[in-house]
């Protein structure tokens, strides 16, 4: 994160030193605190609200900073950097860019009390909820509920009936996270931390102005509303893998100096193999990264000016986080296999590191058709519904 940058988002009334924040949670994540309990602790989760994460991308109307796209992926990678399962949790503070979907009067609702807000959703698969003339009755279970375990309110993915007929396009419906319960199904080989667990609500009945059409274009005037939402949901979950990334590289580059093999041989450091191989992995880890984030300066440009971006400039960030994932998931692997047989212990941070970017490349939004619908654009061809 550049120093301004930084600047702002420590310059709150209630200001936490990001490094300090960082240094705390690298220490605890190693612990194994948030791993073991399968969420991110809400000691932690109130710390960030402090930050200033929750709010950073809040219009300024309604209490918030109103940063860059940037400016708050920047964010998210340095919480990565320090923990990635806290930066994934952290990530979804992009929340306005679903919520900004919903009535004005809502979202002045919404922040009344102030703009740290946290949102957490699941949203596969859309349940069948009656339309009734108070709103529409929810039941149903969500799985990859990231960060619930902390929410003010959720959002489910629904799909409105009326005479068990479908009424226009699949929603979200908002409610308290209190009306929700969470079922710990989260047991995965990485990001344990992020406490995606499955969200189960029954007959909770949600007034209209509290939903809202997925991928529906805000109406909200601030530029921030016109900048991709998909594009911005995929890059805040990317980032996380580039902060963890680059926490193997500094890693790495700390261990390799002091360690030399059992055997009798050279320090690691002094290896002309792995001096060759740390260079490789640096030069594809920065030139990845560098491009995920010129992407994106491209179609704020375009936004801040009142353009609207190119489908092109769109494919492109698209395409960005699917190779910067993959690229950050190869680069843990390699820092793993260069430290040696000390790397392979489940409780060692290197393993760590290997788990949690594999768990970003799985994610839908970085998958293989990402790959097919880029190419696609490339050849004037329409892509898959969805991917833009």
């Amino acid at each position: 994160m550049n120093e301004l940058s930084k600047m702002e988002f420590v310059a709150s009334e209630k200001a936490v030193d990001l490094d300090a924040l960082c240094q705390e949670i690298r220490a605890r994540a190693c612990t194994g605190e948030f791993d073991n309990q399968a969420f991110v602790s809400q000691d932690m989760i109130e710390k960030l609200k402090q930050l200033g994460v929750y709010r950073a991308l809040v219009p300024k109307r309604f209490g918030g900073d109103a940063v860059s796209p940037r400016e708050f992926c920047e964010l998210i990678e340095t919480l990565s950097k320090a923990d990635g399962s806290v930066g994934w949790v952290a990530s979804f503070g992009m929340s306005p860019a679903y919520l900004g979907s919903l009535p004005e009067a809502t979202l002045e609702e919404l922040y009344k009390d102030g703009p740290d807000v946290v949102f957490a959703g699941g949203i596969f698969p859309p349940q069948p909820a009656e339309i009734t003339d108070e709103g529409v009755r929810v039941s149903g279970r969500w799985k990859f509920s990231s960060g619930c375990m902390g929410a003010d309110i959720i959002g489910v993915g629904i799909s409105p009936l009326k005479n068990n007929e479908m009424q226009g396009l699949p929603r979200m419906a908002v409610m308290p996270a209190h009306k929700a319960k969470i079922e710990m199904t989260w047991d995965t080989v990485g990001l344990k931390g992020t406490g995606s667990h499955d969200l189960v609500v029954e007959d909770v009945l949600v007034e209209k102005h509290w939903t809202f059409v997925r991928g529906e274009p805000s109406k909200l005037p601030e530029p921030f509303f016109k900048y991709p939402s998909l594009s911005l949901a995929t890059q805040v979950l990317t980032v996380v893998g580039i902060g963890v990334a680059a926490a193997a590289l500094e890693e790495f580059q700390i261990l390799a100096p002091g360690k030399a093999s059992i055997t009798g041989g050279a320090e690691i450091a002094n290896r002309p193999v792995t001096q060759y191989e740390f260079a490789q992995a640096d030069a594809e880890f920065q030139a990845a990264k560098a491009w995920f984030y010129q992407t994106m300066d491209s179609v704020w440009h375009e936004v801040v000016a009142g353009r609207a971006a190119t489908t092109q400039q769109i494919s492109d960030m698209r395409l960005a986080c699917t190779h910067a994932a993959r690229v950050c998931a190869k680069v843990t692997r390699k820092m793993q296999m260069l430290a040696g047989m000390t790397a392979i212990y489940t409780n060692n941070p290197f393993s760590r590191f290997v788990n949690d970017t594999n768990v970003v490349t799985q994610h839908a939004f970085m998958g293989d058709a990402t790959l097919q619908n880029a190419g696609s654009i490339r050849f004037g061809l329409k892509p898959s519904p969805g991917y833009l």
